[in-house]
């Protein structure tokens, strides 16, 4: 009697792509909640400047995190394409305000490389691997480790 064989299973996950100054961000797409457009929120006094504010989402108020400011890259005019992009970090739901969104992509596991080494001069802790897109390399991110809990916090009215 032949022994069955079954089939390797490759392991992947679906990464939600984004731009942010023309370079390709990845975001494992089942910490995704909903991708919305570009809508002002509400400042919050004394928070870092990269998180903009909080907005209303159905009830719920959320901090809402500008990447472009998080990465120290040059501010841009909000457009048609700046969307916020609603994900789940730990247990706390935030809004990420990226330039624009790009694609779903399928990785295998094998295509994640490791995050370079810049040597202990550049904090990279947040950079889960890169993994190649239809044009570039993408930077997957890990959102626990680049927010913190401070920029999760929503401020509550005493």
């Amino acid at each position: 009697m032949k022994a069955l064989v079954k089939p390797q299973v490759q392991a992947s996950s679906q990464f939600l792509t984004f731009l942010l100054d023309e370079q390709e961000y990845g975001l494992e797409l089942f910490k995704i909640q909903e991708i919305r457009g570009y809508a002002p929120v509400t400042p919050i006094p004394n928070v870092p400047a990269h998180v903009r504010g909080v907005m209303n989402l159905r009830g719920t108020v959320l901090p809402v995190v500008d990447l472009r400011m998080k990465f120290r890259l040059p501010p841009i005019e909000y457009n048609k394409f700046t969307v916020i992009v609603i994900a789940m970090v730990g247990d706390k739901m935030v809004g990420l305000l990226v330039d624009a969104v790009s694609d779903v992509l399928q990785v295998a596991q094998e295509a994640m490389r490791a995050a370079p080494d810049f040597g202990s001069a550049i904090d990279t802790r947040f950079i889960d691997g890169v993994f190649q897109t239809r044009e570039h390399l993408a930077v997957a991110l890990n959102l626990e480790r680049l927010l913190s809990d401070i920029e999760l916090t929503v401020p509550q009215a005493s």
